[in-house]
């Protein structure tokens, strides 16, 4: 697959996640519904999230620092909006059910850069 390819495919796919997340928001009564509708709300938020900075995160990486190589630029971009979609994900979850705090916030963070610090020795 093209680089080239690779953005638009996945430019395009972020949009319907972000159409979907509209769509989601729009139809679905939180009042109303059942863990069905919080998991496509979860979801549709977590793969726009994702997406949009996966992309965003690779076009700064290949602009910015151009001595990188671009499936370097590609996955560290992706695994690191992975791990933010994660971070907004799990806020939204906490503050939904009025466990948000920042605290919370500061315990989530560590574990995130953990994690982040563990998937680069593994990989590298």
């Amino acid at each position: 697959m093209t680089l080239k390819l690779y953005l638009i495919i996945m430019s395009a796919m972020t949009f319907v996640c972000w159409f979907l997340l509209g769509v989601v928001l729009w139809t679905v009564d939180p009042a109303e519904t059942n863990w069905i509708g919080y998991s496509l709300l979860y979801l549709s938020s977590f793969l726009a999230v994702m997406g949009s900075f996966a992309v965003l995160g690779f076009l700064l990486r290949f602009i910015v620092l151009k001595q990188i190589l671009a499936f370097r630029a590609v996955k560290n971009a992706f695994r690191q909006s992975f791990l933010f979609a994660l971070l907004v994900v799990i806020s939204f979850f906490l503050l939904s059910k009025d466990l948000f705090s920042w605290l919370n916030l500061f315990f989530l963070i560590i574990s995130l850069l953990v994690l982040e610090f563990l998937l680069l020795g593994y990989n590298d």
